[in-house]
């Protein structure tokens, strides 16, 4: 099996492994699947800590007023009084006003930021240091870890427009977001592999990488257009300090060794050839003067 570091620009993301048949076009499939599936657990995960804390999502005829707004035009956000979360809810008010304040209670909070702690980690880029590969399907059930707890909380299911119900039911919009422009488009997506592209002509992973089925190589993922990512440094960060330190290191050792480097010690009692010899005929310790 070949093990792949994936990057998309200089960040690293996962780890992948595939074959050296593997074609290059289910590659990048396979790789732009779990790269946008990892940002879908990510903004699940960032809504879901603000449904912990400020209730279900206005409608969208509410969404952006004030309350005066909201009063003088007489509009209800008739899901907020449908959608309870199971043990009843304490008002704490959303400063920027998306969400209607209706917060479970603590037991249920806890279990929504429970299932996003580890969703998080099983999708986390920390998986890279520990030599874990990420796959579809810790994706999957990151997010169905993700849903059950929702259904424990909204056991009737949030509103139709709570964003993070449209997400589980794959049905998100996310034009004209930031979160739009970190997904790439699988059918356009460019992998590359040593500055180059990998080209999407029937060739296989091995085609590039060479013939050896046990290895570890970088690849980066990019948009069409976005032009070829930057090459791979010669060493990493760590690695450059690791031999920065080194070098201070030995300049200090040799400034040492420089700084013994004389003759003062021929001086010392010691180091004279002679004392022995004065010592047994009793010549130590005599002053030639009156």
């Amino acid at each position: 099996m070949v093990l792949i570091h994936i990057k998309h620009k200089d960040e690293s993301q996962f780890l992948y492994e595939t074959t050296l048949n593997t074609t290059v076009e289910s590659l990048v499939t396979s790789v732009v699947a779990v790269y946008n599936g990892r940002l879908k657990v990510e903004r699940i995960c960032s809504e879901m800590e603000e449904l912990s804390k400020y209730g279900t999502l206005y409608p969208p005829d509410i969404l952006g007023l004030n309350e005066d707004q909201v009063e003088e035009l007489k509009l209800v956000d008739t899901w907020g009084e449908k959608c309870i979360p199971s043990g009843g809810f304490d008002y704490n008010k959303d400063p920027i006003g998306r969400r209607n304040g209706k917060r479970p209670k603590k037991n249920m909070q806890d279990v929504l930021v429970k299932a996003v702690t580890e969703a998080k980690e099983m999708i986390s880029k920390n998986l890279v240091l520990q030599g874990k590969c990420l796959t579809m399907k810790t994706v999957q059930e990151a997010i169905n870890l993700l849903k059950g707890a929702v259904t424990i909380v909204y056991p009737m299911k949030l509103p139709p427009h709570d964003v993070i119900r449209m997400e589980f039911e794959n049905i998100e919009d996310l034009s004209g977001t930031q979160a739009s422009l970190d997904v790439i488009d699988p059918t356009t997506a460019q992998i590359w592999f040593c500055g180059k592209e990998m080209y999407r002509d029937n060739k296989t992973v091995g085609d590039y990488v060479g013939k050896i089925e046990k290895s570890k190589v970088v690849m980066k993922i990019s948009k069409r257009g976005s032009g070829p990512p930057g090459r791979e440094p010669v060493m990493t960060e760590e690695e450059r300090k690791q031999l920065m330190y080194h070098a201070y290191k030995r300049q200090e050792e040799l400034k040492k060794l420089d700084k013994d480097d004389d003759d003062n010690y021929m001086n010392s009692e010691w180091a004279d050839s002679q004392m022995m010899k004065r010592t047994f005929h009793g010549l130590n310790n005599i002053s030639w003067r009156p």
